[in-house]
């Protein structure tokens, strides 16, 4: 079990991160696909549950490849596993190109600019580094147009570099039998067979847990590795991420009174009002509050689900605990927000937003706990 440096007494919530449920999600998936393999995704700052303990268990569990957004991101995560094989997603950003070479870093070159910029850095290193070549197949974000990519193949004898993965990105294959996932597979499929023998990768984790057709030599899952729902067909995988507030005071609210910002809640009823230590700074939503039109996100205050009432605001949220016996809260006990039942999902949908979202905007203001 490995702690955050925020003392714990210090803190107005805690996160806690079970490595362990991260690994037995990783394998699952790797059940579920092989023969192909199953990269580590760990961009932005692992999901949110940290960059390092999130690569170093992804690696305990078999991960031999990963990918990451940016080269910070990148250097970061070769300084703690040395042997990784690691892709930068985001692009080869000039003036990068020695930093890549010098950390065995695989940049993901996603436009014409890109692959000329590291085949004139080999040229003029005398080295032919790998990197992988990302192809757009409907997402139109990054990637080489499919035109772009045949003109690839067919210099790919003057080109200078090895290709080390060929790789598109899914749009919508968290819906099922949405008509684009089709049609970029078969774009897929058409870009491939011009590059026979290069290892391919297509799936996110919506295609991972999908048809088989879409897994191809690599799988990229992020979010379902995470404890996330990838589509909603499909129950998440084991949690990962728990996270408990503070109770910081206990107030009684008349009928009639309101709460917090905009009296946006009126209490229909004399309640019980547990303030807890968080709110839009640590990554808790403002849509997950409540007010008389609509109800918020749900916290477990002594094994009772109790609503949130009122705005969130930056440092505080507000929970109704009337139904909770009085003698079974007092300040200073901590509240369930994700976890006892609550899931990512949970905070998501109330909060009008999805699994991604909620997972990487949790705050560093939170002690963590790795275990």
């Amino acid at each position: 079990m490995t702690d955050s440096p925020t003392p714990l007494a210090e803190a107005g919530g805690l996160l806690t991160i079970d490595l362990g449920a991260l690994r037995a999600n990783y394998e699952e998936i790797a059940r579920r696909v092989a023969p192909a393999r199953v990269a580590g995704v760990v961009k932005g700052d692992g999901y949110g549950i940290g960059l390092v303990p999130a690569a170093t268990a992804l690696w305990e569990a078999g991960a031999r490849q990963f990918f990451v957004a940016l080269l910070a991101e990148a250097r970061a995560l070769r300084a703690a596993l040395p042997e990784a094989e690691i892709f930068v997603l985001n692009g080869l950003f000039a003036g990068t190109e020695a930093v890549y070479r010098d950390a065995k870093l695989r940049p993901v070159l996603g436009s014409v600019p890109d692959v000329a910029r590291w085949r004139d850095f080999c040229a003029d290193i005398g080295e032919p580094l790998p990197a992988a070549v990302h192809v757009d197949t409907g997402m139109n974000r990054l990637g080489l147009s499919p035109s772009e990519a045949i003109g690839l193949a067919e210099g790919r004898q003057e080109l200078g570099f090895p290709i080390a993965l060929l790789m598109s990105h899914l749009a919508c294959a968290d819906e099922p039998d949405h008509p684009l996932t089709a049609h970029q597979l078969e774009d897929f499929r058409a870009v491939r067979a011009l590059f026979p023998d290069v290892p391919a990768s297509l799936a996110n984790s919506a295609g991972a847990m999908g048809d088989a057709t879409l897994h191809f030599d690599l799988v990229r899952p992020g979010i379902v590795i995470y404890g996330g729902r990838p589509r909603n067909d499909l129950a998440p995988l084991r949690p990962v991420a728990r996270l408990d507030l503070r109770i910081v005071q206990l107030r009684h609210v008349h009928e009639g009174e309101t709460v917090g910002y905009g009296g946006a809640h009126t209490a229909l009823r004399p309640s019980r009002v547990a303030i807890l230590s968080a709110g839009y700074a640590d990554g808790i939503p403002r849509l997950a509050g409540a007010s008389d039109l609509r109800p918020g996100a749900e916290a477990v205050v002594a094994g009772r689900r109790c609503p949130l009432i009122g705005r969130i605001s930056m440092d505080l949220l507000a929970v109704d605990v009337t139904d909770v016996p009085e003698d079974g809260v007092l300040p200073g006990d901590w509240a369930t927000l994700l976890g006892e039942g609550l899931g990512l999902e949970d905070l998501a949908r109330h909060s009008h937003t999805i699994d991604y979202e909620i997972l990487t905007s949790l705050g560093q203001r939170f002690h963590r706990r790795w275990t």
